[in-house]
């Protein structure tokens, strides 16, 4: 099965969830999000290799990495293999230079181990049709994390009272203001619609 290449874009506060953020991968070369909602430790992980910040001392995936080298493993590359009930699933690919072990990993830890090692992060297809979000605009944006805080807004009868035809609207409306973790709420809610008629 082919593999894409996702690379990180983005993370913001999570306006669903108090305490998480949501981390957006893209497709690189490419115009699909995947919008993954992860835990504040995760996120403050993410955010520290990515500003290249040094902690006084190590914290968990960097004892990983640290681990690892003294061992003569390399991570090679993170993979998004399974997306199911609204979870995303990884696995590490790691190497000792004879052999190779597949790791089941929390997508979010993964990924945090995928920036420590510099490693690709790749996804199947038919994960990024299940789950990715279609946004139209050709820029590149930059990587921000916004750790403002905003209420919390989502319940599970969020999407209830709309149609399809307007949950589409709605959909394709965050994508174009980047509310990019609304949208894959919006998201699943058409795809449980969809199991439903099936």
């Amino acid at each position: 099965m082919e593999k894409i290449r996702l690379e990180i874009i983005g993370m913001s506060y999570s306006q669903s969830q108090t305490g998480a953020y949501a981390l957006i991968l893209g497709e690189k070369n490419g115009k699909r999000r995947l919008p993954i909602i992860i835990g504040g430790f995760e996120a403050q992980a993410i955010a520290i290799e990515l500003e290249k910040i040094k902690t006084p001392r190590p914290l968990t995936h960097d004892l990983f990495k640290c681990f690892a080298d003294a061992f003569n493993v390399e991570v090679t590359e993170i993979l998004i293999n399974k997306f199911q009930e609204g979870v995303f699933y990884a696995q590490l690919v790691c190497s000792d230079g004879n052999k190779v072990e597949e790791v089941d990993s929390r997508t979010s830890d993964a990924i945090a181990i995928a920036l420590r090692f510099n490693c690709p992060i790749f996804t199947y297809e038919d994960i990024m049709k299940a789950a990715s979000i279609m946004v139209e605009e050709d820029e590149d944006k930059p990587i921000t994390m916004n750790t403002e805080s905003k209420p919390k807004t989502s319940t599970k009868q969020e999407f209830t009272g709309q149609s399809v035809a307007e949950l589409n609207e709605m959909l394709q409306a965050a994508i174009e203001n980047e509310e990019y973790e609304k949208a894959s709420r919006i998201r699943d809610e058409l795809n449980r619609r969809n199991r439903i008629r099936k």
